[in-house]
């Protein structure tokens, strides 16, 4: 999508924050055409920093450290989910060790 579709998304969001926020590093979309072309995870990134703005009165300043720490957050749930995945090619006998080493209450 090109910006003109991204801001059309939103009835508040204009051109010139969302260059803005492509400057400042908070949406990173595909740019080497001549115009930044917004993929869909872009997109729902831009989705995430308009709701920040608008609703939850996110700061400017407070915005680096607020994406930073959510994005440290998907990129562990992403993890969590390979070791998921990891341990459930697992025998059972190995998930079930596993099971007692994390949580030996449950076991």
């Amino acid at each position: 999508m090109d910006i003109t579709a991204v801001t059309a998304l939103f009835s508040d969001l204009t051109q010139v924050e969302l260059v803005t926020w492509v400057e400042r590093g908070w949406v990173i979309p595909d740019t080497a055409g001549n115009d930044p072309e917004f993929r869909e995870i872009d997109v729902a990134r831009v989705r995430l920093i308009h709701d920040l703005r608008r609703f939850m009165d996110i700061g400017e300043d407070a915005m680096p450290l607020v994406l930073s720490l959510l994005d440290q957050v998907y990129e562990l749930r992403s993890r969590l989910k390979s070791v998921l995945r990891a341990v459930e090619a697992q025998p059972r006998d190995v998930q079930l060790a596993i099971l007692a080493t994390i949580d030996p209450e449950r076991t």
